[in-house]
């Protein structure tokens, strides 16, 4: 029997990616949930045109919109195997998502990171505030906890079981870091994959201004130092 993916995009003002991003992912997906975080675009259109169910959280925050889509789907009836978060803003490349997926599989792997490694990312594509802030975050996790992570990519597959028991918590920008401080704590199986990574359609709401990587870097680090001392 084939596992069930199903797929959570936070998206504030993606008009003009996210039906990109939806029609793009694979046939192997269950459910593609776009989780519509304030947007005064035709973002909400685009992606239910696309075939997408949309939610909406006006909260504003990554985190606040992923939590509005685990939210959904602890509701249904019938449960994902698998849940692989990705942005809406066409950066990644959507039809990877069978590459991130194959390590939970084939190897039976709770966590995956697809990591943008510099070979497979376009020119231009990270922000110098992006990179730096990944080597940084990175280095301190291998410092802190021995951890083998090299990035903090947001296109990422865990299995659902795995994903409740880390009770995710960070309502803005620390939500990937501290799903991967609890994976660690929690000692979860985890892999990363090398995916491939353009240029964002539209500009970035974090790397893209200077309140957003600061904001950003506090909360990543906040994070780290927090679970350090525990």
């Amino acid at each position: 029997m084939s596992a069930i993916i199903k797929v959570i995009i936070p998206a504030f003002n993606e008009g003009d990616s996210i039906g990109k991003v939806v029609s793009e992912l694979p046939n192997s997906v269950a459910e593609i949930i776009v989780v519509n975080n304030n947007s005064n675009d035709d973002t909400v259109e685009n992606a239910q045109k696309a075939g997408a169910t949309v939610l909406t959280e006006n909260r504003k925050g990554y985190g606040y919109a992923c939590l509005k889509g685990l939210q959904y789907i602890d509701e249904q009836s019938k449960q994902p195997d698998i849940v692989v978060f990705i942005d809406g803003d066409y950066s990644d490349y959507p039809d990877d998502l069978d590459k991130v997926v194959a390590p939970i599989l084939n190897e039976n792997m709770d966590l995956v990171i697809g990591a943008r490694k510099k070979e497979l990312r376009e020119a231009g594509s990270m922000t110098f505030p992006q990179i730096f802030g990944n080597e940084l975050a990175t280095f301190l996790m291998r410092l802190f906890f021995g951890a083998k992570f090299t990035d903090l990519g947001p296109f990422r597959a865990i299995k659902y079981e795995k994903l409740k028991e880390l009770q995710m918590q960070d309502k803005t920008y620390g939500w990937t870091v501290e799903m991967q401080l609890k994976a660690l704590r929690k000692k979860l199986a985890y892999t990363e994959v090398p995916v491939r990574y353009k240029k964002r359609i539209g500009v970035s709401k974090v790397s893209g201004t200077v309140k957003g990587a600061i904001f950003a870097g506090i909360k990543i680090l906040g994070w780290i130092f927090k679970y350090s001392i525990k």
